[in-house]
């Protein structure tokens, strides 16, 4: 099954991610079950041109190339995360995975090439009995990754400014165990990143990017009623010196509102009272379980949920760079200032943490605890205790 005997080790070669640091290891021992164990875990990308792309949205074509060892033969080239290349105009990249091409390998006389011209390259034929191999390997593996840390070790920043503000989109690396200082971002490929922000954001082009950045940057991606009901909290938690009350904080929230809303009819005006009412029920028993699971500190409270526009604008960066809705250079830019903008609002991974959960749980998780919370606190716990946390080695301040 395998390209042939053990490889010799390459001196002085750090593996980019753990994907290729299992090729690596595996294909050095010549065990070939092995490297297929690690290429079922892993997302693979192939090149094609992006005209065709652009051209039949939704859907992927494969393109041989000629196999220079093997005059005759053609190979279909894989490469996995941390073997691509800085994304370019053209071509693009789309995702694969092993098991989706042990179902549908186009041609049986065409080999898998995985990572040409790197110390993890291997070449396989892919007959329908090869694939059934894979298929195997496919089914006794976990694909697609959840819940972890993934770094690229060579070729995207591990600190200063611009892996500051990578961190700051670290929560939801974690969750869907993406490499979180990807800036060269290719993440679920050309085709699915378009998708991806299309279906979630309606996004469909570099100006519905571009606006969607600045209002993440801005702050006002989020409901402003979550913002106007938390800084009451924090005026008067500045006022009165720490601890507010919840008592206080809805008697003053109604104030406010009234008052915000003078010359509104009635009706709406006790009606928008009423939702800051729920508000802040729903906020002190969200914080009640941070408190427990360790998110708060004993008496910590949420000021801003900023943090989680600010997380995302960092994500959105990058997304729009797999979506070819901006280039490097733009994404970088829009990372290193929600990176900034972070700076000013909050004191620590820990506070900006507990922000961007809290965000989050408002919009999606309607007090039922969930995935869309448990998948986040797992994520704080890994970015707040690995050693190779970016939470870890890069200071807030």
């Amino acid at each position: 099954m395998g390209p042939g005997a053990a490889a010799p080790p390459v001196p002085g070669w750090r593996p980019p991610t753990d994907v290729e640091a299992g090729l690596y290891a595996a294909r050095t021992r010549g065990d070939w079950a092995a490297y297929f164990d690690v290429l079922a875990t892993a997302d693979l990308y192939h090149a094609m041109p992006r005209a065709t792309a652009d051209s039949r949205p939704g859907w992927v074509s494969y393109t041989p190339t000629p196999w220079a060892a093997r005059p005759g033969t053609k190979v279909l080239v894989f490469r996995t995360a941390g073997m691509l290349p800085a994304p370019a105009p053209d071509p693009v990249f789309f995702q694969d995975d092993l098991g989706e091409l042990a179902r549908n390998w186009p041609q049986d006389d065409e080999w898998l090439c995985v990572d040409p011209g790197s110390p993890c390259e291997a070449y396989f034929p892919a007959t329908a009995e090869h694939r059934s191999v894979w298929r195997r390997h496919a089914e006794r593996n976990t694909y697609p990754r959840r819940n972890a840390l993934r770094t690229l070790w060579t070729g995207g920043p591990l600190h200063g400014p611009v892996a500051h503000g990578l961190a700051c989109g670290a929560l939801l690396c974690v969750a869907n165990a993406s490499l979180w200082n990807a800036m060269g971002w290719h993440g679920t490929g050309y085709v699915r990143e378009r998708r991806r922000l299309k279906e979630w954001w309606g996004i469909t082009g570099r100006e519905e990017w571009s606006s969607a950045v600045e209002a993440l940057l801005d702050g006002r991606m989020s409901s402003p009623f979550w913002g106007t009901v938390l800084g009451v909290r924090s005026a008067l938690a500045r006022d009165f010196g720490g601890l507010v009350e919840v008592g206080h904080w809805r008697e003053v929230t109604s104030r406010v509102l009234r008052s915000l809303r003078a010359g509104d009819s009635d009706a709406e005006t006790e009606a928008q009272v009423a939702g800051a009412q729920r508000l802040i029920g729903r906020i002190t028993r969200y914080e009640a379980r941070f408190r427990a699971d360790g998110l708060l500190p004993e008496n910590g409270f949420v000021h801003t949920v900023e943090a989680w526009d600010y997380g995302r604008a960092s994500k959105m960066a990058r997304w729009g760079l797999g979506a070819r809705y901006c280039d490097l250079a733009e994404a970088e830019r829009a990372v290193l200032r929600a990176g900034q903008l972070s700076l000013i609002s909050y004191r620590s991974w820990e506070d900006f943490s507990a922000a961007y959960i809290l965000g989050r749980c408002l919009h999606f998780d309607e007090e039922e605890f969930g995935d869309w919370y448990g998948d986040m606190l797992h994520a704080h716990r890994v970015l707040t205790s690995d050693p190779n946390s970016p939470w870890v080695n890069i200071p807030f301040r």
